[in-house]
């Protein structure tokens, strides 16, 4: 999980459901459902021999291949009409004589994208029955003695086609192609989700619960607040003391900020912030002070519009910060008692921070422009 340094103005909320519903939306496209169904595409089709009519007078047999599929129509709720062609080549036999016919046969299907535990996105396909198999012969002139057989044959054809479908689609591979796990995508690892026949739905609102608490985890968020390690700290000269008679000046830097989860808060977490400084403050003569300095912070995980992960951090609370002195010298030591040093360090160090923290653009993590990248298309995702 990789932050962008892009500039952004304050981000605008939204709460985890409609981060899960946007996030299926930008991932389900009509380029992957096509690839969801594209194994089909090429594949031979035989229907029969059956027989028709008293004691099997006449019959016939069907040969075709299944054409590209076809989003026809996207819907609400991330649900997309598609059209499978099918052409066939007819072979019907009456009395000892044969009659060829070509037909097109089209099937509908309606694809949802769905999402299910533990954080997949599935497309899902109902079953295709015969009133989902439409069989259009080409034009062409019949005699009255064929025509009694069309309907029979027509029937017939839509049965078997809707079988032959569900076969396709029921396949391994074929179903594996319909399977997104996130986590494992995002992970880079191989699913153990994707041989599965069934599933255990989960709505868009706890999918975007899921997606935060399964992947914006303490070791991601450490790589992204990790980049503040080393980052200068300078105060100063500054006045101050009685008269003004001592001047003060601040050099440091940030240590590795630690992380841990926060236990009682989902998709938060406590943050340390180590700095380390040199102080001088020059009164007659330089003195020199170490002071270890720990600024606690509350990174919490949000949603934002249109679909961006924000490590949203507060601005340190002075009175949280906690600062030591470790003074060179016994005169160092006693200046240590300089009235408002401390506060003055801890006020400035507060400032500083503050000011990192300003920009979230380095915390920022454009969800909608890396899924192209990281969700693959049908046939070429991890099995």
């Amino acid at each position: 999980m990789q932050s962008t340094d892009a500039p952004r103005s304050d981000p605008t909320w939204i709460d985890y459901a409609d981060f899960g519903e946007r996030f299926v939306t930008h991932a389900v496209t009509k380029d992957r459902i096509e690839a969801a169904v594209s194994g089909m595409t090429g594949r031979g089709m035989a229907i029969g021999p059956f027989s028709l009519g008293p004691a099997g007078l006449a019959g016939f047999v069907a040969e075709g291949k299944v054409g590209k599929p076809e989003v026809v129509h996207s819907g609400p709720h991330v649900t997309f009409d598609v059209t499978v062609p099918v052409s066939l080549a007819l072979k019907v036999m009456l009395g000892g004589k044969k009659l060829r016919l070509e037909a097109r046969v089209e099937i509908d299907l309606t694809l949802h994208a769905r999402t299910a535990d533990p954080l997949l996105i599935v497309i899902d396909i109902p079953p295709v029955t015969p009133d989902d198999v439409s069989f259009v012969l080409r034009a062409q002139a019949v005699e009255s003695a064929w025509e009694v057989l069309l309907d029979p044959i027509a029937g017939l054809v839509q049965r078997e086609v809707a079988n032959r479908v569900n076969g396709m689609l029921a396949d391994p591979q074929a179903r594996r192609a319909r399977v997104f796990d996130i986590e494992a995508i995002v992970n880079g690892t191989r699913s153990e989700h994707r041989e599965r026949e069934e599933f255990d739905w989960i709505g868009y609102d706890e999918f975007g619960h899921r997606f935060f608490s399964r992947i914006v985890t303490r070791e991601r968020v450490f790589g992204v607040v990790e980049r503040m390690a080393g980052r200068p700290i300078e105060v100063g000269p500054l006045k101050t003391g009685p008269g003004k008679s001592a001047t003060v000046t601040v050099r440091g830097s940030v240590r590795v900020p630690h992380v841990d989860d926060k236990a009682d808060t989902p998709r938060s977490f406590d943050l340390m912030l180590p700095v380390s400084l040199d102080i001088t403050v020059d009164v007659l003569k330089a003195n020199r002070y170490r002071a270890d300095v720990e600024v606690p912070l509350v990174l919490t995980a949000r949603a934002a519009d249109p679909l961006l992960v924000v490590i949203d951090v507060p601005p340190p609370d002075p009175d949280d910060i906690r600062l030591e002195f470790k003074a060179h010298g016994v005169r160092a030591a006693t200046l240590g008692a300089l009235a408002g040093i401390k506060k003055q360090v801890i006020a400035q160090v507060a400032g500083v921070v503050s000011r990192e923290l300003a920009d979230s653009s380095g915390r920022t993590i454009d969800v909608a422009a890396r899924i192209g990248s990281s969700v693959p298309s049908g046939t070429s995702a991890k099995a």
